[in-house]
């Protein structure tokens, strides 16, 4: 999340790509043989195509400026009501460049989460999750565990087609691996949305009516005292006044809400997750990429790379980056699920002779 969180700021290629090679590292050597420690490829292959239609929605809808022109396309005439858009047009090499720059900070982001979400068991978090949240929590693992569980049914797909020596080419393979697989994904997200149901997620308990207004008022006025905060916190021309009373007030209220939305739920955990040494050091390692980058690299040059030059990356950012290994290293080796079988020492004896 600290990666992700660096990655927003900057449109520097050269600092997304280093940051998506320290996540492919931390997960090279970090993810153990689970299913969905196989979901980082889906990952990447997702953020390559965040990039293609990034830029080919960069040349269908205009935005030809710059200089330098690389083709000349027709121009679709549209509409008076949609002035300010264009279909195609002459297309430059800043506006590839600018597409460019957006889709590679999207990707980076994505790939980020998919490297969090494959090393680690996206179930845990329901454990982690305060109680009040349980409702969202539940969605949020549902939505989350998607990718690992394409990935494990495609792989288990794969392996049944070859065991059977089907036949085909391409079309007739990919018709007969997507339907099993989203048919498969779709029965175990269906699994285990049951699953959390039965052990009584989201259940309101003994919840009074006047309870469940008195949360739902408290929860929705600090979202109100939040947003009236926020706003006049970004908009110069509101009053002052509101913008501490706002978001102190809105989240004093928010916070009571959760307290009071959180007594209604009343769970135990079996063995919860405890913080150690390893897990403090690798929160510390992307937060301190993720404040490096927000809070120390100064410039434009160097975030915010102009169309018109190559894109530079000065040792200071390198270094404030490349913190982010740190985690790879303080990390514990994973522990694989399927440990090779040792052989009897009669079979090792024989095979020495």
């Amino acid at each position: 999340m600290g990666l992700a969180a660096a990655a927003t700021a900057t449109t520097n290629p050269l600092l997304l790509l280093v940051i998506v090679g320290i996540a492919a590292v931390t997960v090279s050597l970090r993810r153990s043989d689970h299913p969905w420690s196989r979901s980082f490829r889906l990952y990447l292959a997702f953020g390559l195509v965040i990039v293609v239609i990034r830029v080919v929605f960069r040349v269908l809808l205009g935005g030809g400026y710059g200089e330098v022109v690389l083709v000349h396309l027709p121009t679709v005439p549209l509409p008076d009501w949609v002035a300010g858009i264009r279909l195609l047009g002459p297309v430059t090499l800043e506006c590839l460049l600018a597409g460019l720059y957006d889709g590679m900070r999207l990707a980076t982001i994505v790939i980020c989460v998919g490297a969090a979400n494959s090393l680690a068991n996206p179930k845990r978090l329901l454990k982690s999750m305060p109680p009040a949240l349980y409702e969202i929590g539940t969605a949020i693992v549902v939505a989350v565990a998607l990718l690992p569980q394409l990935a494990d049914s495609l792989r288990r797909v794969r392996a049944a087609r070859q065991l059977r020596g089907v036949p085909g080419g391409r079309l007739g393979r990919l018709r007969g691996v997507v339907v099993p697989v989203m048919e498969d994904a779709l029965e175990r997200s269906m699994s285990l949305a049951a699953g959390m149901d039965a052990r009584g997620y989201g259940r309101a308990g003994n919840l009074t009516a006047g309870r469940r207004r008195s949360t739902g008022t408290l929860m929705l006025a600090g979202l109100v005292g939040i947003c009236v905060g926020t706003y006049a916190l970004l908009d110069q021309t509101a009053p002052r006044w509101l913008v501490l009373p706002g978001l102190v007030g809105g989240a004093a209220l928010a916070a009571g809400g959760f307290w009071s939305a959180g007594r209604r739920v009343q769970r135990s955990r079996y063995r919860p997750d405890h913080w150690r040494p390893a897990e403090v050091g690798v929160a510390l390692s992307g937060a301190a990429v993720a404040v490096g980058v927000l809070g120390f690299l100064r410039g434009d040059a160097l975030l915010q790379p102009a169309l018109d030059a190559w894109p530079t990356v000065t040792g200071e950012a390198l270094v404030i980056v490349l913190l982010g290994t740190v985690a790879a290293f303080v990390s514990p080796p994973p522990v694989l699920a399927e440990v090779p079988a040792r052989p009897l020492p009669e079979v090792a004896d024989a095979r020495a002779a």
